[in-house]
């Protein structure tokens, strides 16, 4: 069995005051012996403007974000998902929300950059345009882990099932989705789409995210939860900042894949 950690938080303006948030969740997940945590989308910095992203946005491999991410998990001895943080893309007015996998001893693994962007317009005028700041990633990334192979997706992604079965070809067996998910959208569909992806990858799917209401008015839906293979909630926390802990047992997943081999049955891929 391992110990996960889904980390989830309500984050502002202010990268140095979010870091010194998400600084306790990340020791409470490790004094309470889970061996991965995972940060939500946007976890250290949700700006008031777009040119306040840009003006934050770090040269990949080297910045404050990124040595946070690299010291806390040398410090507590813990695989650490910090999705997304926004990095460099070129000299335009566009960065890459990247997601980065880092090892127990702090070295980074893996870099995942955000393939699905959010351009939508939902009902009462709320509007989303993600293409306008950030350029897209075209590769999915998944890496070996002591616990099994990681998928890495962020947010949107959720809507997109073949990404996660590409993932799922490269040999997955968990996947981190750390999330920024809108109130409507959250409503609707969160509890769904994360379960979905669990059960038809027979996969564990973590799942942190964002709650509340932020400094920028923008309202996100919560509702982080790690979930089995079977599709089961294992845990999940409603609103408001903290940690979700639950076991993951790679046993029990090697055992219904084999039981129900429906992944081997795929006549269409």
């Amino acid at each position: 069995m391992t110990l996960f950690a889904a980390v989830q938080m309500t984050s502002g303006p202010d990268v140095s005051a979010n870091l010194a948030d998400a600084a306790p969740m990340l020791q409470q997940a490790a004094a309470a012996g889970a061996r991965l945590a995972v940060l939500p989308e946007n976890f250290a910095l949700m700006p008031r403007r777009e040119a306040d992203r840009l003006a934050a946005a770090e040269a990949d491999g080297d910045g404050p974000i990124q040595n946070f991410l690299a010291e806390s998990a040398r410090t507590h001895k813990l695989w650490l998902v910090g999705g997304t943080i926004a990095l460099r893309a070129g000299a335009g007015a566009r960065v890459r929300a990247a997601t980065l996998l880092y090892d127990d001893r702090g070295r980074r693994v893996a870099r995942y950059d955000k393939i699905h962007l959010f351009d939508v317009e939902l009902e009462g005028g709320e509007r989303y345009h993600e293409s306008a700041a950030f350029e897209p990633g075209d590769t999915p990334v998944a890496a070996a882990t002591p616990f099994g192979r990681l998928g890495l997706t962020v947010c949107y992604d959720l809507r997109f099932p073949e990404l996660f079965r590409r993932l799922l070809d490269d040999g997955v067996e968990l996947y981190a989705v750390p999330s920024a998910f809108t109130v409507p959208t959250g409503r609707a569909h969160w509890e769904i789409l994360v379960r979905a992806r669990a059960i038809e990858n027979f996969a564990y799917v973590i799942a942190p995210a964002q709650s509340g209401r932020h400094a920028n008015g923008r309202a996100t839906h919560g509702d982080s939860m790690i979930v089995s293979p079977w599709g089961e909630i294992l845990a999940r926390r409603a609103h408001g900042p903290g940690i979700v802990l639950a076991d993951a047992d790679l046993e029990k997943l090697r055992a219904i894949r084999a039981r129900l081999p429906a992944i081997a049955h795929r006549r269409i891929r």
